[in-house]
């Protein structure tokens, strides 16, 4: 009998849980309802997360599957629930009654079909349906949107709505993302890995409905919109660091490039050494900025958090310690022409006063030569220690 109840079976519908016993019971009975009437042979499975209200005694006695959590947190209680299910595919979804468990045909109709995700889609430009009072006006005018937007910028997600929290997925090739976050930004990595490494995923139409329990959820819109999008942006090192650093440093040589042409009057503004200077930490910012972008990709690599990188393999080819050192020993040597030039100008005029505004001019290059000069060395450096791995991969 154990080894008929620990068989394969085709659906796990999980569901999430803590101190739930107000709400768990309807979701239960419509997932039992559903998996009876569709003739699927799966379990309704409940990952428990150190409720103390009765909820898995109410749980096992409605037939469900529990499975206890012990480390506190959204992003551990569903992969475990995940680890623990026995069906191929996975349907997980809240257990506070705002997701209706007794229609999930679509979903099973779409994983059938091959995808390895199928989210499900509450707002309304997506074709689904949002019941009054069952969404914050903040959630739906500036959290989702806002944070979908990045997801389809960032990771070319076709998903319409990345923090729906109903969603089905093939367990193996879910298991396989590696996820690794604790908390509620746990649906964001689902939906970013999915689309980073290019598995089939498609999306549905729902309904959410006002959830039945008469206590605040354990969703904190501010806190919880920052975890989501600060693992938004530690997964897109391109948008976060490269793009801006490639438009400082671009931005600081055309003003480099003005100010040593100046004092250069264009209608009113009039564009000199302050606009040489202002080109100068432009420059200098921005390839700090670029050099931090390929150390957090190195980094999320090593972590799992991101999959290999073509570029950053190619980059690590071509790239040592020893060929970084020399290109920051030449912008080194280059940094002491401008200093030449002004000390051979002193010379030449028997050490009496010279030209301030070219020999200031002179200086800011200096300055920003060394400058590069100093954060491409000590890049080096950094980026040799965090590339070992890469390098290790690529032998």
């Amino acid at each position: 009998m154990n080894n008929a109840k620990k068989a394969p079976l085709e659906l796990t519908i999980l569901m999430p849980c803590l101190n739930e016993a107000e709400t768990l019971k309807p979701c239960i009975q419509k997932a039992l309802k559903f998996l009876r009437q569709s003739k699927i042979r799966g379990e309704v499975l409940i990952a428990d997360n150190g409720s103390t209200d009765g909820s898995v005694l109410l749980a096992r006695s409605l037939g469900a599957r529990v499975v206890s959590i012990r480390e506190k947190g959204y992003g551990h209680a569903l992969r475990g629930g995940i680890a623990a299910a026995r069906g191929k595919y996975v349907i997980m979804g809240d257990s506070d009654d705002s997701y209706d468990f007794s229609r999930l045909g679509s979903f099973m109709q779409k994983l059938r079909q091959g995808n390895a995700l199928v989210m499900g889609c509450r707002m309304p430009w997506g074709g689904g349906r949002i019941l009054p009072g069952a969404m914050p006006w903040k959630h739906f005018w500036i959290g989702n949107p806002s944070l979908t937007f990045l997801g389809k910028l960032f990771f070319r997600s076709p998903i319409n709505d990345f923090h729906c929290g109903l969603r089905g997925f093939s367990r193996a090739e879910v298991r396989a993302l590696n996820l690794n976050t604790t908390g509620m930004e746990f649906a964001s990595e689902m939906v970013i890995k999915a689309a980073l490494m290019n598995l089939p995923v498609a999306e549905v139409p729902i309904t959410l409905h006002p959830d039945g329990r008469s206590r605040p959820p354990h969703l904190r819109s501010w806190r919880d919109g920052w975890r989501h999008l600060r693992f938004m942006l530690l997964l897109a090192p391109k948008w976060l660091f490269l793009v801006p650093g490639i438009a400082l440093v671009f931005l600081g040589l055309i003003s480099q490039s003005i100010g040593i042409l100046g004092p250069l009057k264009v209608g009113p503004p009039v564009f000199s050494v302050g606009t040489q200077i202002l080109g100068m930490l432009a420059m200098l910012m921005g390839l700090l900025v670029c050099i931090q972008a390929i150390q957090a990709r190195v980094f999320c690599e090593k972590e799992n958090l991101l999959p290999p990188s073509k570029p950053l393999a190619a980059l690590f080819r071509i790239f040592s310690l020893e060929k970084g050192l020399a290109l920051a020993g030449m912008l080194g040597l280059i940094s002491l022409l401008p200093f030449g030039f002004s000390m051979w100008d002193w010379i030449n005029s028997g050490f009496a006063n010279v030209n301030m505004q070219a020999n200031l001019q002179r200086l800011i290059l200096f300055c920003a030569f060394f400058g590069c000069s100093v954060i491409v060395a000590s890049g080096s450096f950094a980026l040799s220690v965090l590339g070992l791995q890469v390098a290790r991969r690529l032998q």
